[in-house]
């Protein structure tokens, strides 16, 4: 079912992903660190504990903040804790060859703050392995952390509570003023971004652009191009108009 029109407060419309976290106790720690900076929104995707949300570790360290934990949101898929958002960030201290464009917390927080955003996520990963590339290719940015380069491990909870206050602070801030751009249409969600990339790619395959055999880095260059475009509903089906028409051929 989609998602109703995005509210106005960005306490609303910004949501956690969590992605296979391992420990219960992180996850409690998680909720803390949202709710004391007024965000609820939590998505656990494939956590190592299916009963995670009512773990002894993880209500311990919620400290008051069950309520998060009991409205928190499993799924299967990074698709499905993306379903509705218009606006993705994958938070990482190792920067990718092809990642989308690099923003900082503070950053991020004033792109989130406007109410036309809509729904928005910030995604972290695994406390020991990160976050996946595909992962990464399917946001529209990557936040880093500007911390002690020779020391730069935060956990998970020390993250959350750092993005968290930034996107607090800039909420309470003058909004952002629109950029003179003129006619602004419709962010297109993430689902139909890459939906739209999944048929772009086999037009181009279609009209041997890409070699399926071989594709090399050409999808990856191409998703990184349009992360910087914070592409339009009419423009994604202008892509896959081209699209349809290399499939026609």
């Amino acid at each position: 079912m989609p998602l109703q029109r995005p509210p106005q407060s960005t306490f609303e419309r910004l949501r956690f992903v969590l992605v296979e976290t391992s420990h219960p106790g992180n996850v409690g720690s998680v909720a803390r660190a949202m709710k004391t900076m007024g965000f609820s929104s939590l998505y656990l995707v494939n956590p190592r504990f299916p009963d995670v949300l009512t773990h002894p570790e993880a209500i311990a360290l919620a400290s008051g903040a069950q309520d998060v934990l009991e409205n928190a949101v499993i799924v299967s898929s990074i698709q499905e804790a993306l379903l509705g958002c218009e606006l993705a960030a994958a938070v990482s201290a190792r920067l990718r060859e092809f990642s989308p464009p690099i923003v900082d917390p503070r950053d991020f927080a004033k792109m989130v703050s406007p109410p036309e955003t809509g729904f928005a996520a910030l995604v972290l990963g695994n406390e020991r392995t990160g976050l996946p590339n595909e992962i990464v290719e399917k946001c529209n940015y990557l936040v880093n952390i500007p911390a002690n380069p020779d020391y730069s491990s935060l956990n998970i909870a020390q993250a959350v509570q750092v993005l968290a206050y930034e996107c607090r602070y800039g909420s309470m801030e003058d909004k952002v003023p629109p950029r003179g751009i003129g006619f602004k249409g419709n962010l297109a969600n993430l689902a139909d971004v890459d939906a739209m990339f999944d048929h772009f790619e086999q037009g181009l395959i279609a009209i041997n652009f890409i070699d399926p055999d071989s594709p090399k880095k050409l999808m990856s260059r191409l998703k990184r191009l349009f992360a910087r475009t914070q592409l339009e509903t009419e423009e994604v089906n202008i892509l896959r108009g081209m699209a349809k028409k290399m499939l026609d051929k």
